[in-house]
């Protein structure tokens, strides 16, 4: 079995007063977890137990709706997981900086494109930092979609994740979206980013 659920990076509460341990123990035990139980079931006897995910979600417009939404739900919360850190914040460094200086003319600007993509994502779905042809763009998608989809209207490698499902905040911020919004940026990994941002440049 090449697909296995990985461990949270981080304990339940590392992300405080950020982001709560309780809504991260639902969301990655739960939400998560489920999501991962019903793409491992929906593929179980097939090819796909073998197949990288890019491999799929390449071709996903081919597959059942079981595959799509649980595949982009076990996918999408390892990068949004990853793509966050206790004393994250702060600001990018080196060759990622640079890119979103000359892409967005600067962090300040690029925040505000990003959050105002998230509030103004209708619904449930996520928004992404992707590159695309060597580029840097962002966009969002309904659902447990992803940029990594063929059906996405825009496609690239992901490299930085915001999940903006309400199960992601709704304890803490209820129906506040915006406030989640502000308050996740504090919790960024552009370690993580940045290392996402070089491997997505190699291939």
């Amino acid at each position: 079995m090449s697909h296995q659920f990985p461990e949270l990076p981080y304990a339940y509460d590392s992300l405080e007063p950020y982001i709560d341990a309780k809504t991260m123990e639902v969301h990655y035990s739960k939400h998560h977890r489920t999501y991962y139980d019903k793409f491992i079931a929906a593929i179980a006897g097939s090819d796909l137990e073998t197949t990288s995910l890019e491999a799929i979600f390449a071709n996903i417009s081919q597959l059942s709706p079981a595959v799509r939404n649980n595949g982009g739900g076990y996918y999408n919360h390892i990068l949004y997981w990853h793509c966050m850190a206790p004393n994250g914040g702060g600001q990018p460094s080196g060759n990622l900086a640079e890119a979103i200086e000359n892409t967005f003319g600067g962090l300040a600007s690029f925040k505000e494109q990003f959050t105002q993509a998230a509030i103004n994502t209708f619904g449930s779905g996520f928004v992404w930092l992707i590159v695309k042809n060597g580029e840097l763009a962002i966009v969002s998608t309904p659902n447990q979609d992803n940029p990594l989809m063929d059906v996405a209207s825009t496609q690239g490698e992901p490299i930085l994740a915001l999940d903006v499902w309400e199960h992601a905040y709704y304890i803490s911020y209820q129906n506040r979206r915006p406030e989640y919004i502000d308050a996740w940026w504090n919790v960024v990994n552009w370690p993580a980013v940045e290392a996402n941002y070089s491997k997505a440049l190699d291939r």
